[in-house]
């Protein structure tokens, strides 16, 4: 819920992407008139102003979150101390619960029915998208004479006009890139900082951890107007380089927190007996710890990786010239001119934007799964 509350408070990219702030400002959220005032028009300390104003919000929203966490431990730990008569209850429970939902109308109300709405609602999107990409412009703006739902004659003049009459091959091989870089260089430093605050046991280590794990919190909607005086002081504005270097501001935290779950259910033993047999710690780490938690590798990369390639509001802020953009802001900043939306474009853009992250997944999915159930049971 804290999640929910916190992203939808410092959203941007849905907003801009369908209003822009709408007539005379009338749909700006926070987020985009902070960007509006201080990027757009130039004024940083207005931008920084109004950035500033969320803070109490979100500071309130990460007490919440911390003040939940505690009390959820407090009850683990005081039901593990009344673990074996709530195991009797629960033995004696059992049999009543499973002979109520051995009803298939409870079964289909509660569990298929749900399920069938939320797939509908998750793949529909998708759907859209494809059909929408590969029709042409008379059935797209003809509804009254064309099935909405359906292709009639189906075609491939968006997907030829996006790869040879713009530059999204450019586009693509900058966001692949940037994501690349930006995933790499997180990893890296997650797993020396889960491996220092899991294994090394210094003093106050969980509350660094928590504290990293408060850090993802802090929107990019917060940090933009600072981190692009930085960038532009540095000389890296209108570089790809600028945004593999901003990414792991918002990429690190998380990882390094899953992370950390994972290196939880390595047991501890085989490193104490590398230590007795004269290991160093970078050797531990190198050849016992990491080639065990690839799953939690694999996890956290693919995080990383989608996270970067959908990212918005930096590559928005940071990169100016058209032939550098990402795929996210090229979409909608090159083709959408004013109010006219080039629909077809659009959703082949999106469309081959998202078969990179679908094929990755693909694969490692399985790795994927196993790595967050290793971090949540710890």
């Amino acid at each position: 819920m804290t999640f929910s509350i916190i992203f939808t408070f410092t959203d941007f990219q849905l907003v801009y992407a369908i209003t822009r702030g709408g007539p005379v400002n009338s749909t700006h959220l926070m987020a985009t008139l902070a960007f509006q005032r201080g990027i757009s028009a130039g004024m940083l300390g207005e931008g920084a102003a109004i950035a500033i104003a969320m803070v109490p919000f979100l500071v309130f929203a990460t007490l919440f979150s911390y003040f939940a966490l505690a009390r959820r431990k407090w009850q683990q730990e005081r039901a593990m101390t009344s673990a074996p008569s709530l195991a009797a209850e629960n033995s004696a429970a059992a049999p009543a619960e499973a002979m109520a939902w051995e009803s298939r109308a409870k079964r289909a109300v509660f569990v298929y029915v749900p399920l069938v709405c939320f797939v509908f609602i998750l793949l529909f999107p998708f759907y859209w998208m494809t059909i929408t990409a590969f029709k042409p412009n008379a059935e797209l703006y003809s509804y009254k004479t064309h099935n909405p739902f359906w292709i009639a004659q189906p075609t491939l003049d968006h997907i030829r006009r996006l790869l040879f009459e713009t530059s999204y091959p450019r586009w693509l091989w900058t966001t692949m890139t940037v994501a690349i870089g930006a995933t790499f260089l997180s990893l890296f430093a997650s797993v020396f900082a889960a491996y220092a605050i899991q294994r090394l046991r210094f003093k106050a280590s969980e509350y660094v951890g928590l504290a990293i794990y408060l850090g993802y919190l802090v929107p990019p909607s917060i940090l933009f107007i600072p981190l692009s005086t930085t960038v532009f002081r540095l000389g890296l504005f209108d570089t790809p380089l600028a945004l593999i270097l901003v990414y792991p501001t918002f990429l690190v935290p998380f990882c390094t927190w899953l992370l950390i779950g994972y290196f939880k259910s390595i047991p501890y033993e085989m490193e104490e007996c590398a230590l007795i047999d004269g290991a160093t710690r970078l050797q531990i780490l190198r050849l016992i710890t990491l080639p065990l938690a690839i799953p939690g590798l694999i996890s956290a990369g693919i995080f990383s990786f989608t996270l970067s390639w959908n990212e918005f509001i930096y590559a928005l802020a940071f990169i100016q010239s058209s032939e550098k953009k990402t795929v996210p802001v090229a979409i909608l900043t090159e083709l959408v001119s004013g109010d006219v939306y080039q629909w077809g474009a659009l959703m082949a853009g999106s469309l081959l934007g998202s078969l990179p992250v679908a094929i990755f997944y693909s694969f490692f999915v399985d790795y994927y799964v196993s790595s967050l159930s290793g971090a949540v049971k710890e």
